[in-house]
């Protein structure tokens, strides 16, 4: 290849660049565009700023380490997860950012909470289950028919009143039963119970 074909001249900076200094772009004669890839970014960032929009600045990052955009640290391949649809093959934030967005993006899903609201219910039950008033409040409890929100109970109380299928008369019956009232249904007919009033 003679010499003139290795270089290819910026129409922005005017400097001879050799050709690998120039995106591909198949409508033009020479297969390459007409400004080099640092003009091109510098054009679009201008282009970005004219409209009012923030353009992110590259920061440089070492080999094996990708930076997340949300927590703009830089992190170890380790710490994300893959995507291969992506052009450098890793997701998009790394996995601790990741699971934040999920977690806000479940509960404004499931509850219509925020995670601001979330914290004020926390808050407002002084960060304890409303039933044992014991263990941590760590999971929301809705009415399944409805969809309301009716407070943040333990993994227990909460699996207790899923057991129960939330039947407030059922779980009354387990409380006498607890509190030692053992009552027993009298068989009235086959299959036909009477329970004790």
């Amino acid at each position: 290849m003679s010499e003139e074909r290795k270089a290819k001249r910026c129409s922005r900076c005017k400097q001879d660049l050799r050709r690998t200094a120039f995106a591909s772009n198949k409508s033009t004669p020479d297969g390459l565009q007409a400004y080099c890839r640092e003009c091109s970014a510098e054009y679009y960032r201008q282009r970005q700023e004219a409209k009012g929009k923030r353009v992110r600045e590259k920061v440089p990052v070492p080999p094996g380490h990708k930076r997340c955009p949300q927590c703009e640290e830089a992190k170890s391949h380790s710490e994300w997860e893959r995507n291969k649809s992506s052009s450098d093959g890793w997701a998009s934030c790394c996995r601790e950012c990741r699971a934040e967005r999920n977690r806000v993006s479940y509960f404004k899903r499931k509850y219509g909470l925020t995670p601001t609201e979330l914290d004020t219910l926390v808050a407002e039950q002084q960060g304890v289950c409303c039933i044992c008033l014991a263990a941590p409040a760590a999971h929301v409890d809705h009415d399944h028919g409805t969809g309301r929100v009716r407070g943040v109970l333990c993994f227990s109380c909460n699996a207790a009143l899923g057991q129960f299928k939330d039947r407030a008369d059922a779980i009354r019956r387990g409380a006498a039963y607890l509190e030692g009232n053992v009552w027993k249904p009298t068989l009235v007919a086959p299959g036909v119970y009477q329970l004790p009033s």
